[in-house]
């Protein structure tokens, strides 16, 4: 794999701001978490690389958003994925460099439809580009997680860990986080992103890239849970989903059908769980 290099700008920005608390205004710095634009290329064989996929991100770890992407939409698996780099055409205008990343994928590829030309997502959104309600309920799944769970004790004690590893959150107060932990509750890996989808595709392709599976026993969230998290989940055969935040109706719907235990409104006193 290609090593990461360091990259314009950094996951956050200074900027100067008037704070107003009753009668007093204080002058100030402060730091913004920092939003520009990744587009995900993807080479088969010989070919041109092709354009997949553009999302609103926070830089930093961009080779494993593009990898973890690719598994978790199934256009690619751990095995096919080949060198991931910083694309370096001649054209590309200061905008744009560290803000294109090309994957070379070992195996063949057939990019639908939707992951063509002009597909694009926000911060927000991880269904951007599906082209009917039917494709997007699909779950692509992973051979279902056959191992040991976390029991609600230690459930209860994993947004708590996860909160103490969250550096760009401490310093912006705008990002979203996600995890990967064993079911003893060892967190594996954490990534941040202003994008909920972003920073489970980061922990997700963290793992790939390591040369780990992306399976776990259980994914944590900073959040809530909407259904695209579920089968991201589903799709890296993750066992289990651990929100500070609610599920919604269709996230718990294809938790169940998923095989996936999902549990929400998680503190230290107290959590619940959807299956």
């Amino acid at each position: 794999m290609t090593i990461e290099r360091a990259r314009r700008p950094g996951p956050s920005v200074r900027t100067r701001v008037v704070e107003h608390a009753g009668d007093s205004e204080i002058e100030r710095e402060d730091r913004l978490v920092t939003e520009e634009p990744l587009e995900i290329r993807v080479r088969v064989g010989g070919l041109e690389p092709r354009r997949a996929w553009v999302t609103m991100r926070t830089p930093g770890h961009d080779f494993e958003l593009a990898a973890g992407w690719l598994v978790n939409e199934g256009l690619a698996s751990p095995s096919t994925l080949g060198q991931v780099a910083y694309c370096t055409d001649d054209d590309l205008d200061p905008e744009q460099e560290f803000n294109v990343v090309t994957v070379t994928l070992t195996g063949a590829a057939d990019l639908p439809h939707r992951h063509v030309a002009a597909s694009a997502g926000s911060s927000a959104c991880g269904v951007c580009g599906k082209d009917s309600v039917a494709e997007a309920l699909q779950i692509v799944s992973a051979t279902p997680w056959s191992g040991v769970r976390p029991g609600a004790d230690v459930v209860r004690r994993l947004p708590d860990a996860l909160r103490e590893r969250q550096v760009v959150f401490e310093r912006t107060g705008g990002v979203h986080a996600a995890a990967l932990a064993d079911a003893d509750g060892t967190m594996l890996v954490v990534r941040e992103d202003v994008g909920r989808h972003n920073a489970v595709d980061k922990v997700v392709g963290a793992r790939v890239l390591g040369g780990d599976p992306p399976a776990a026993a259980c994914l944590v969230l900073s959040g809530r849970v909407g259904f695209e998290l579920v089968q991201k989940a589903a799709a890296s055969g993750i066992g289990s989903i651990v929100a500070v935040g609610a599920p919604t109706s269709l996230a718990a719907r294809l938790a169940r059908e998923a095989g996936i235990e999902l549990w929400g409104f998680t503190s230290p006193g107290r959590t619940v769980n959807y299956c």
